[in-house]
């Protein structure tokens, strides 16, 4: 099991961007995307939200939020974020690096943060943010059993792929809808671990992963500040 850890460790490193999208003119938040190992496998973390949030009701998430003045840096947010949601103690997680950023529908700058946690971690969900926690295996993120896609236009003509995963969860006997931001976050992370080829189309260069995700985020973040430009 350590060799599992120790690989993806190894992995998530050479795609650590550190804070080099830092100085964007964006809105900034963060989300902890939290790594346990059971049975020998990956497995994720996710939250569903809350009904009463007015932002996206129970929808899937990862724990996180936005940036407050307080917070050092995405690092210190997703902690904070992670543990008034979920009750995850800051020491708790052992932080391997930050990917590349997405761009929600609000145009804030999420970056996700993945982080180790145990797998004997027991989480107290705070009832006005989270409804329900579970945890998925990573590699359901790029064999799915069951799977959609669609495309999106963003309010600036940019189209791009949303996956839609639905994963049926034996603890809890129902299925989870998973999707938007959090599965794209989850399927990047998945092909940088794991190293597979996934069962459906993305909008990657699977051999030049890295520069690849980097147009990829260019290219949205392009549109969406043309956008912004067009409004000043």
């Amino acid at each position: 099991q350590e060799a599992v850890m120790e690989e993806a460790r190894r992995r998530l490193r050479e795609f650590d961007v550190g804070d080099k999208f830092s100085r964007l003119p964006l809105p900034r938040a963060a989300v902890l995307l939290p790594l346990m190992e059971r049975d020998g496998r990956l497995h994720l973390l996710l939250t569903v939200r809350a009904m009463q949030l007015r932002r996206s009701p129970g929808e899937v998430c990862f724990p996180g939020g936005k940036r407050e003045a307080t917070d050092k840096d995405d690092i210190d947010t997703a902690l904070r974020e992670a543990e008034e949601e979920v009750g995850l103690q800051p020491e708790k997680v052992e932080v391997i690096c930050r990917l590349m950023p997405g761009i929600d529908k609000m145009n804030n700058l999420v970056t996700p943060v993945v982080g180790f946690i145990e797998d004997t971690f027991q989480v107290t969900p705070n009832p006005a943010e989270v409804s329900e926690v579970f945890v998925v295996p990573l590699e359901y993120f790029v064999k799915p059993l069951n799977y959609e896609t669609f495309s999106y236009k963003t309010s600036s003509g940019y189209v791009t792929r949303v996956h839609c995963f639905t994963y049926d969860d034996q603890d809890h006997k129902r299925s989870f809808k998973i999707w938007g931001l959090t599965a794209h976050f989850a399927v990047f992370l998945a092909l940088v671990i794991l190293g597979e080829r996934p069962t459906f189309e993305v909008d990657y260069d699977l051999d030049n992963l890295i520069s690849s995700s980097e147009n990829y985020f260019i290219n949205l973040y392009a549109s969406v500040y043309e956008r912004k430009k067009s409004n000043l």
